[in-house]
């Protein structure tokens, strides 16, 4: 499907940010200069007729995303958490993409509970409410559980969202493709290979059998955290479409007077979700991958819960000690420690020069320490640092996508608790902490012992394992014959061929 007819969805795009007004918003935002201005109007405006018109309730920027599709709305919930890269008006507005879009009937989710789980809706529940959040999608239901009369959090896939959400993604694709072909400087940033991990993670989220075994372990990793709770799992109430937990009473994270109202501690808040992300990610090596304020509520009690495990991220062991070298460098402000980090673990080509990538990371980690975290743009030095990437040749480390992309969103979401907060003196003590337990001698042995104890496992083959390896080396395989070589060039020549000739004549049958 990834054909040209994918012009038609991207030109749409365009014509739909521009008939909705999102397009002047966005511009607007990312303080775009006159001649990006002029050049984006300029080849828009003409396809104006051809964008969907959306919601008119909405502003301009969600009814533009929300019309055009799930893998749209997905990335406006990003930069929802992001004012300081989109302003604080454009955040607000697009925050409605987190749990706030319009709902599908109750009919549809009644019927899809019921084809789903085998039972009729009454024997079920004894209360249903309408939908109490609506994301892009699922939306979720509050209800009693007939048999106990216990609350519970019902989560119900929109109808037909796998068709609409490919739909997207093949565009998405398709501009990847033209961005590699059009640009080669691009291909770094391996564009097609953004995209296959994009598309990965969110065909996760559309089965919810998927989510509710990531909630699972999640909760089972963080029930010794203090100050954060997961809620559990009802599995004999959950399937591919439908997942039901339990209820999560508490405040909406992301609504600063309500939480003020109810005596919480911003400061502390901001805080503790860094901390926790953070500890998840290198602690574990698995963490919520969509941390925004939608889906973050606070108890009574100030904890965190954390709800919707449709994107989780692992790394692994060795990726972990990587990415907490890098940010312990950053904190000590050893910019020649993280240099040779980066060219250890091959994130920078070995042909540049270590301390010109040292003086540069220089640039990028000054302007953050000693610094209100309120007087630093965001924006600027993500472009900067994006242009270093450039200039020394990285490529877009796939496995880290996501673990960055969590990175910006927690910390868009602890800003929007306390706008002064500063990310190096929260992560100081848990990357320090993390540091002392896997790099050392007791991070050594621990290795050693995990290499023993998977050599013991092959230990009743090693023998046989040598003794191949000697017979293969002693013995190599002879070199094909040409003459059969040949043959078999020919029959496959001649099968291709056939199997052409056969194409191209059904073509005009």
């Amino acid at each position: 499907m990834r054909g040209p007819h994918n012009i038609i969805r991207l030109i749409r795009t365009g014509a739909t940010l521009e008939r909705t007004g999102a397009m002047k918003v966005v511009l607007d935002a990312f303080d775009a200069g006159p001649l990006l201005r002029i050049t984006f109007r300029t080849l828009v405006w003409p396809f104006r007729w051809l964008g969907y018109q959306g919601d008119l309730s909405m502003p301009p920027a969600p009814r533009a995303l929300t019309a055009l599709g799930p893998a749209y709305i997905k990335f406006g919930q990003i930069l929802s958490t992001r004012p300081d890269v989109v302003g604080d008006e454009l955040a607000v507005q697009l925050r409605v993409l987190q749990d706030k879009l319009p709902p599908f009937s109750m009919r549809e989710a009644k019927a899809a509970l019921q084809h789903e789980l085998g039972m009729s809706f009454d024997q079920l529940f004894s209360t249903f409410s309408e939908p109490v959040a609506a994301a892009s999608l699922a939306q979720v239901h509050k209800a009693h559980l007939a048999d106990t009369g216990e609350a519970v959090a019902v989560k119900i896939l929109r109808p037909g969202i796998e068709k609409a959400f490919r739909k997207d993604i093949d565009a998405f694709y398709f501009a990847a493709r033209v961005i590699e072909v059009l640009s080669p400087a691009s291909r770094r940033l391996r564009p097609m290979d953004v995209i296959t991990h994009f598309e990965g993670v969110v065909m996760g989220e559309l089965d919810l059998r998927l989510e509710s075994a990531a909630a699972a372990e999640f909760a089972a990793n963080t029930e010794t955290d203090s100050g954060f709770q997961v809620p559990k799992i009802r599995w004999h109430l959950s399937g591919r479409r439908v997942m039901t937990l339990d209820w999560a009473e508490g405040t909406n994270i992301g609504i600063n007077d309500a939480l003020d109202s109810a005596g919480h501690d911003r400061r502390a808040l901001a805080s503790r979700v860094l901390e926790l992300f953070l500890n998840h990610a290198l602690r574990d090596g698995y963490f919520h991958g969509d941390m925004h304020q939608g889906n973050l509520k606070v108890a009574a009690n100030g904890d965190i819960i954390a709800y919707d495990f449709g994107i989780m991220g692992r790394i692994d062991e060795y990726t972990r000690r990587v990415y907490a070298e890098i940010l312990f460098g950053f904190i000590r402000k050893d910019y020649n420690r993280v240099a040779e980090v980066h060219f250890e673990a091959g994130y920078v080509p070995a042909d540049r020069d270590v301390d010109e990538f040292a003086r540069a990371l220089r640039a990028v980690g000054e302007p953050i320490f000693g610094m209100d975290a309120s007087r630093i743009s965001m924006a600027r030095l993500l472009n900067y640092l994006f242009e270093v990437t450039e200039r020394f040749g990285m490529e877009t480390r796939t496995e880290l996508i996501l673990l960055q992309r969590t990175m910006v969103v927690v910390e868009g979401v602890a800003r929007s608790l306390d706008p002064h907060i500063n990310i190096w003196e929260v992560a100081r003590p848990v990357v320090e902490d993390y540091i002392k337990k896997s790099i050392g001698p007791k991070a050594l042995l621990a290795d050693l012992a995990k290499t023993a104890r998977v050599l013991a496992r092959f230990g009743p083959q090693l023998p046989q394992l040598a003794e191949d390896a000697l017979i293969r080396l002693n013995n190599p395989p002879p070199p094909p014959k040409p003459q059969r070589r040949i043959a078999r060039l020919s029959w496959m020549a001649l099968g291709g061929t056939l199997v052409g000739l056969g194409v191209w004549i059904s073509n005009f049958l």
